[in-house]
């Protein structure tokens, strides 16, 4: 699998950061915006839930653009690239090869005004949105869109189950932690209803909506004896399709 999905337990990588600020540098504000209005006019929200009045919204983005869009794209970087940038340069790196490729801009025009901006940091920047574009981002950031589904059929396992976590096979973007590949847990809660994603992982196993699991691991089992706090319990929510009953 790709490194940069299997980082929980891995030694040397380097000291850890621990600032607590949401945006170290004032733009990385704007790169979180420039995100946040992307998903707010996204194609596919036209049937979420909620919907949206996408098709009426005077703009010429018409794509599909979610988390699972903005996570492909940056894992999709080579792993040693992964961990040279910071956090937002990542989602930067992402979001600009996405215009590039969906062809809303071309590399040249990217490598310009990158340059335009860089030797002119104080240079006005684009236009604010319309108003209806306006209102479109602010009824996103108090709505959003879900993956929630009613419940349909019964799920495989019940609390208190112990369960194996699959093996699936590497894909560009996955919500499997690697470090949980083979290990054993017990399902500690079965959350209501059923639960899609923005998009199709393929072999990885999310299609059709199915339950989700909260599922608690003994630390000891996942990281070893000698790098484990005792009486330490881990959780993750994991799709049903990466849960097996364990043998």
């Amino acid at each position: 699998m790709k490194l940069q999905h299997h980082l929980g337990g891995i030694e040397n990588l380097g000291p850890v950061d621990l600032d607590t600020r949401v945006f170290a540098e004032p733009w990385e504000r704007r790169i979180f915006g420039i995100h946040t209005t992307m998903m707010a006019e996204s194609a596919h929200l036209a049937h979420a839930s909620p919907a949206y009045p996408i098709h009426a919204l005077p703009t010429k983005f018409k794509s599909d653009w979610t988390w699972a869009s903005l996570r492909t794209g940056a894992e999709d970087m080579q792993p040693f690239e992964y961990f040279k940038y910071r956090y937002y340069e990542k989602w930067l790196s992402g979001i600009a090869q996405f215009f590039v490729d969906a062809g809303y801009i071309s590399a040249e025009e990217l490598e310009l005004g990158s340059a335009f901006y860089y030797s002119h940091p104080d240079a006005a920047l684009p236009d604010r949105p319309s108003p209806p574009l306006a209102a479109q981002v602010s009824a996103y950031l108090k709505q959003g869109d879900s993956c929630y589904h009613a419940p349909g059929g019964a799920p495989r396992f019940n609390a208190g189950d112990k369960v194996r976590i699959a093996d699936p096979e590497a894909v560009d973007h996955t919500r499997l932690p690697g470090y949980l590949r083979n290990k054993t847990g017990i399902v500690d809660l079965v959350y209501p209803g059923r639960f899609s994603y923005f998009v199709s992982t393929g072999v990885d196993g999310i299609g059709e909506p199915m339950p989700v699991y909260r599922i608690a691991f003994d630390a000891v089992d996942v990281w070893g004896a000698g790098k484990s706090e005792p009486n330490t319990t881990l959780y993750a929510d994991l799709y049903e399709a990466y849960v097996r009953a364990a043998s």
